[in-house]
């Protein structure tokens, strides 16, 4: 262990366990901070960054110095883009940004579960809105990619969401490196009904007929999708000639979960509407991520997010199929130097592999296994027992 481990993450998880969301908030705002001052100085850009042209990859059109990059929620509003690449991500996501500028859901709606690693969140797309977003990145020079992730607002009528997807993107095209339509957060009412293969069809078709720059589109999925809508969302993917897809977003499920009580509620997480992110979402993201790539034979490049915490969660997902992957809240509890680490990491397996490069792990576990039938799928009923009475679907 570090000595953030022994000694840092203990006193900020202490200090901040009450009031999470007040402990993002001035993170986001003191590296905006930094990041307009310059202050991230350079012998601590050396500490946090790992440069190494085994680590590189050229995904569609764009150059990623490595495969770690950071999720989209943490940077809601994009107020601190130019500071990622010093922190020794090799991309990252902004967003999640609506059309309308929006409050999100009530507070409290951040909460962590310190025994289980994870978090669980009912933000609700808590954002400025996308013309806030586009006047702040427009010209915004940045060294990594920067993907922008698109939600629908809150006040949009379901049967009108192809349209705001696509009022977003006209006023970000040209501020994000690529862009990830998200249908898959549940904690804005009835998005992930947009996993329907005819209504995330629409909005694809109205961004790609608006896509003049050929900008690269993603689609965010759910971890609680069946098998066969996930095979849908495969078909949309080439129909519209998508990126690819980012698997997965929080998860409803509250399976054997280690916290008890939420102590800023006095309530079970089994009782709390939202999604959980972190370690409990590690298994099920991987199996999708190795589905996917196992039924497009690799040809769909997979971003991996979901329960990372260590070069070995890292690896299984590159090694399942995941061509990029992203932290978020195992960044959280592990601290800046995770990042670092896990590069590292990844270098020792590519050695212990004989591997040249990042990219000849992705998939290499699933070209080692037999084939095999597709996984027993979740079922309907299963999935809806997981919504709580009062979740309203926030």
């Amino acid at each position: 262990m570090n000595i953030y481990q022994l000694a840092i993450r203990p006193l900020l998880l202490n200090l901040t366990k009450k009031n999470p969301e007040w402990a993002h908030t001035t993170t986001v705002r003191s590296l905006n901070w930094l990041s307009s001052k310059s202050l991230l100085n350079k012998p601590l850009r050396q500490s946090l960054c790992l440069d190494d042209a085994r680590l590189e990859q050229n995904l569609f059109g764009l150059r990623f110095p490595n495969p770690v990059g950071l999720a989209a929620g943490f940077d809601k509003d994009g107020v601190a883009t130019p500071i990622w690449g010093s922190l020794g991500f090799g991309f990252a996501e902004v967003g999640t940004v609506t059309f309308h500028a929006q409050p999100g859901n009530p507070r409290p709606r951040l909460f962590r579960l310190e025994l289980d690693n994870a978090a669980l969140n009912r933000m609700g797309f808590n954002n400025l809105g996308a013309a806030d977003m586009a006047a702040r990145l427009k010209d915004l020079q940045h060294s990594i990619p920067i993907g922008i992730n698109l939600g629908k607002s809150k006040v949009t009528p379901l049967e009108e969401a192809a349209k705001d997807y696509l009022d977003s993107f006209r006023l970000l095209k040209n501020c994000g490196d690529y862009f990830v339509v998200n249908v898959s957060s549940p904690n804005t009412p009835g998005l992930r009904s947009l996993q329907d293969a005819s209504m995330l069809g629409a909005i694809l078709e109205l961004l790609q007929q608006e896509n003049d720059s050929h900008k690269p589109i993603f689609v965010k999925i759910a971890p609680d999708l069946e098998w066969e809508a996930i095979a849908d969302i495969i078909t949309l993917a080439k129909t519209y000639q998508l990126a690819g897809i980012i698997a997965t977003n929080t998860t409803i499920r509250r399976d054997n979960l280690k916290t008890q009580v939420i102590e800023q509620t006095g309530k079970s997480p089994t009782e709390e509407a939202g999604g959980i992110s972190g370690a409990p979402v590690r298994d099920r993201s991987t199996e999708i991520i190795r589905y996917i790539y196992r039924q497009t034979q690799g040809q769909i490049p997979i971003i991996g997010v979901g329960g990372i915490f260590t070069e070995e969660d890292a690896w299984e997902k590159i090694t399942a199929g995941a061509n990029l992957i992203q932290v978020y809240t195992g960044w959280i509890y592990e601290g800046p130097w995770m990042v670092r680490r896990i590069l590292q990491g990844l270098l020792g397996k590519l050695e212990e592999n004989g591997l040249n490069s990042i990219s000849e792990a992705v998939g290499l576990e699933v070209a080692l296994l037999p084939p095999k039938s597709t996984p027993h799928a979740i079922s309907r009923q299963s999935q809806e027992t997981q919504w709580l009475p009062n979740s309203g679907g926030l």
